[in-house]
């Protein structure tokens, strides 16, 4: 499979090269058609203007450090006196990566309208995206925020949402764990807690129940469709030179065929879901769904695709994230028994685990502070891009051409001795709380994991939500026993992922026998 995607990399390389020698040799009269030769051409071949040299350089580094890229970006913005680097890529807009938080200000509040995700990233996840708030700038973006802003505000959409978590955990997730610790089976704890993810997410998004979590079943086609979308998406952000996807896309092969298929799966399932619902009278306020997103979008009056699009943006935003957190602290406390301990302490102290309310899981704030920390260290989004409108200059001096890709890197602030002190690399949560125990406010500019400003994460609420629930549910429970003592790989896509799984062994906790 490795050596037929190389072959087919190859020969596309070489259609590219075809295609510019002929059209150039017969649309050289036309002037028209001249300029826009050239600008093709610009398009993939680096700008004359850079020193050869950075662009060979840079691809010699990328090349070298291609199996630890986070760590490589980390080191040289650490060693950076602004702790921002500008990398002159082969077929690649010149970029900007910065971990500083008055840059991260100015790109995501003070100067906002100048760095919109922009055409580049929008194409990524444009198949896939389509219309949906996280893939649009502008008016787009406007009024699916706007509506989007007062349902995540509403108090009936927070006690939705608990009500799911209660019947999931308690119907599935827990059964799930008491099997294991009877039966002494190694567990894949990422995988569970992505079932989970994803069965709750379709709750809360469409009003349905997909059943990922019984094992028994062979995954639905809907999720399989979703990972395979997730994945083929990333790896065009991934790819070196974009114009090998695009003409795969054109071509309709390989990789780009697998995402056509898996996307008109997913927004068939989707507009099925919206035909009925309508079909039904279940639009608005909380129809037929039970308060689930579908049914309050649907009720806002906007058009099928957009609502369509808006639900995908959000099965994909709410499903991978919170079960990679949730995932990565569990790892962290399975090596840290003493912050485990304080944990499950504050859990018992809220009284009956059994049925958490809005309330309760208010109240766990050294939980909120092992997440915050665990977030820290593992971001589930490690970086994220937008794209200059205008030529710009940033507060640290570095200056901003229109069309340069500028990227703030979640992952390496959380590793900036500047930022968190020299115990940077340290699973600290205390760093989180203050003398009377209250989680701190931290700047999100300094702590973007939920971006900032305009475009800060409106799921942020109901993501502590479902991530203390789920903590708080398994570890008054459960211990669990990493079957692998070495450090896992973390792996970013669109969500990062912990690479091999989380293969743990379940064990009752002392007073849950």
């Amino acid at each position: 499979m490795a050596a037929f995607s190389l072959i087919l990399s190859l020969t596309l390389g070489f259609i590219i090269i075809f295609t510019l020698l002929l059209s150039s040799s017969l649309l050289l009269s036309n002037k028209r058609h001249r300029f826009r030769l050239r600008k093709f051409i610009a398009s993939i071949i680096p700008n004359p203007k850079l020193p050869l040299l950075s662009n060979a350089a840079c691809l010699i580094s990328f090349y070298k450090n291609r199996r630890r890229l986070l760590s490589w970006y980390t080191d040289l913005l650490s060693e950076s006196a602004t702790q921002t680097i500008v990398v002159h890529r082969l077929w690649a807009p010149r970029t900007i990566v910065t971990a500083n938080p008055d840059n991260v200000e100015y790109i995501l509040k003070t100067n906002f309208p100048n760095f919109p995700k922009g055409k580049p990233f929008t194409e990524l996840l444009g198949d896939f995206l389509g219309v949906g708030i996280f893939n649009v700038d502008g008016d787009k973006w406007s009024v699916q925020r706007k509506l989007a802003s007062h349902e995540f505000s509403a108090k009936s959409l927070r006690e939705f949402v608990v009500k799911v978590l209660e019947d999931e955990v308690s119907k599935r997730l827990i059964p799930i764990l008491e099997n294991a610790a009877e039966n002494g089976r190694v567990l894949d704890m990422q995988e569970v807690l992505r079932r989970f993810a994803f069965d709750t997410i379709c709750h809360v998004s469409l009003g349905i129940d997909p059943c990922c979590l019984d094992f028994s079943r062979a995954p639905p086609p809907l999720a399989a469709a979703f990972d395979a979308a997730s994945e083929i998406s990333a790896m065009r952000a991934a790819a070196p030179v974009s114009a090998v996807w695009r003409l795969k896309r054109v071509l309709n092969l390989g990789s780009e065929r697998e995402l056509k298929e898996a996307v008109k799966l997913v927004r068939g399932c989707v507009d099925e879901m919206i035909s009925e619902r309508i079909k039904n009278g279940g639009g608005g306020g909380g129809g037929s769904g039970g308060g689930d997103l579908l049914s309050r979008f649907l009720g806002a009056g906007l058009e099928d695709e957009m609502v369509r699009d808006m639900v995908i943006s959000f099965l994909m935003a709410g499903r991978d994230t919170t079960s990679s957190a949730v995932t990565w602290l569990l790892w962290l406390l399975s090596g840290h028994r003493g912050i485990e301990k304080r944990a499950v302490e504050e859990i018992a102290s809220i009284g009956d685990t059994q049925k958490l309310g809005f309330d309760d899981l208010k109240e766990m704030n050294f939980i909120q502070a092992c997440l915050c920390e665990s977030m820290r260290l593992y971001p589930p989004v490690v970086w994220d891009s937008k794209h200059a409108a205008e030529d710009d200059v940033l507060p640290d001096g570095t200056p901003v051409s229109r069309g340069d890709r500028v990227t703030y890197f979640q992952y390496g602030m959380g590793r900036m001795e500047e930022l968190w002190g020299s115990d940077r690399l340290e699973f600290r949560p205390d760093r989180w709380l203050d003398r009377a125990g209250a989680v701190k406010k931290v700047s999100p500019y300094k702590y973007p994991v939920f971006q900032a400003g305009p475009r800060v994460c409106l799921g942020k609420e109901m993501a502590f939500i479902q991530m203390k629930y789920v903590v708080a549910s398994v570890l008054s429970r459960f211990e669990l026993v990493p079957v692998r003592p070495e450090t896992p790989a973390f792996v970013p896509l669109l969500t990062a992922y912990m690479a091999g799984g989380f293969n743990v062994r379940v064990r009752r906790r002392r007073g849950q026998e």
